[in-house]
């Protein structure tokens, strides 16, 4: 994992599902295929309804055009990836090239497919930080001293550390922590 993440913020609500993360009708691209994966990237959080994308304004699209995004950390509010416990959610926005999520809490199937599959770094926050951070801040995330900077205002943030499965996110997922451990 890299010491310093920097980047666009995408900020979301509260209850975000893996619906609006990646909508069922595009499940049916196929992850092992190059061609196809692509494509989660592409429909990244298109199921977000109007008034929900990229707030404050709430109409932000996620990915404009092409199959990646603008936006490098996603911050969202409490439940973040509830609903399904569909791995393709933390995969679609891995694809749409987001590396980190803040959220005040997270689904806990979707927080474990984060790590697991070495999608996303999944950080939860003390604090409620989406509504103060908007779509297009220049965000600074620093993985050693679990630290927000929002270089837009000036702020920072304080994180939760990652703990015991920062181990298993600098490994770059659980199969390969599992063997460098030998289990």
């Amino acid at each position: 994992m890299e010491k310093i993440i920097r980047g666009k913020a995408f900020v979301l609500g509260d209850n975000i599902d893996t619906d609006q993360i990646i909508p069922a009708k595009f499940l049916s691209y196929d992850p092992s295929n190059p061609e196809e994966k692509k494509y989660f990237g592409k429909y990244a959080l298109s199921g977000l309804p109007e008034g929900k994308r990229g707030l404050p304004d709430g109409n932000t699209a996620f990915v404009t055009e092409g199959f990646t995004s603008d936006y490098k950390i996603i911050i969202a509010g409490k439940n973040f990836g509830c609903g399904s416990s569909r791995e393709h959610a933390p995969l679609a926005l891995m694809e749409a090239e987001s590396s980190l999520i803040v959220a005040e809490s997270f689904a806990r199937i979707f927080f474990r497919n984060c790590i697991n599959g070495g999608y996303l770094t999944p950080y939860d926050t003390p604090e409620k930080i989406n509504d103060v951070i908007s779509t297009g801040d220049d965000i600074e995330v620093n993985t050693d001293e679990d630290l927000l900077k929002n270089h837009t205002t000036g702020k920072e943030y304080k994180l939760n550390g990652l703990g015991d499965i920062k181990d298993i996110i600098d490994a770059g997922d659980i199969f390969t922590y599992a063997k460098k451990v030998g289990i």
